[in-house]
């Protein structure tokens, strides 16, 4: 995962949630709606600065950016030092591990997508959010993604790319939600919509088994 601009502007990054709460708490609802409630050892790759690990009651945390990992830490998360294509975890060992928009920093998806099938055990799950390209925002995104420190970088997927990597690392049992909608965060609603599919929402959810 590419840490430079998390590395430099942390703060910035964090703050970001305090200035679009709604946008935010549309992003937990759905990534709730779709954590399995059996899970003894879950871990969030590329977990920031632990916005989303901390309220989803998810204890440990994987992340390469030391100055995200101390807020992470300030938020009761205990980040391990690393990057999703070589995780610091044994073979088989979690039930569930969390990605949320971390996808499009990663220099390798298919490695990480391999390892984190690697550190699942049996039956464990992968639930993965990513901004999709696709939506209406998602474009706009996109086409803008050059004046961003954060997404200068970022390589936005759709939804169904994403499945196809995931796929193809061995993954199977897709489900998908979103949230979202429109081409402005500005008009987010208290009540944003939570949907099934994927495309029209900028806040794609997919998740996936190993067998």
């Amino acid at each position: 995962m590419e840490s430079s601009p998390y590395q430099e502007h942390a703060v910035r990054y964090d703050r970001w949630f305090e200035d679009k709460p709604l946008v935010y708490a549309a992003e937990l609802r759905a990534l709730r709606s779709m954590l399995p409630d059996d899970r003894t050892l879950s871990v969030e790759i590329g977990a920031g600065t632990g916005r989303f690990a901390a309220p989803l009651g998810i204890r440990f945390g994987v992340e390469p950016s030391a100055a995200m990992a101390v807020l992470a830490r300030q938020r009761g998360v205990e980040i391990i030092s690393g990057v999703a294509e070589a995780l610091p975890l044994r073979d088989s060992s979690a039930d569930l591990l969390l990605m949320v928009t971390a996808i499009c920093f990663f220099r390798d998806a298919e490695q990480a997508f391999r390892e984190a099938w690697r550190a699942l055990k049996p039956g464990g799950q992968i639930v993965a959010a990513i901004l999709d390209r696709s939506s209406p925002l998602g474009q706009i995104y996109e086409a803008n993604k050059a004046a961003s420190p954060f997404y200068r970088q970022a390589v936005f997927r759709t939804a169904g790319e994403t499945a196809d990597l995931l796929a193809a690392a061995g993954f199977a049992k897709f489900s998908f939600c979103q949230t979202l909608f429109g081409q402005d965060l500005a008009a987010v609603t208290e009540d944003e919509p939570i949907c099934a599919g994927h495309s029209q929402g900028l806040f794609a959810v997919i998740r996936a088994a190993k067998p």
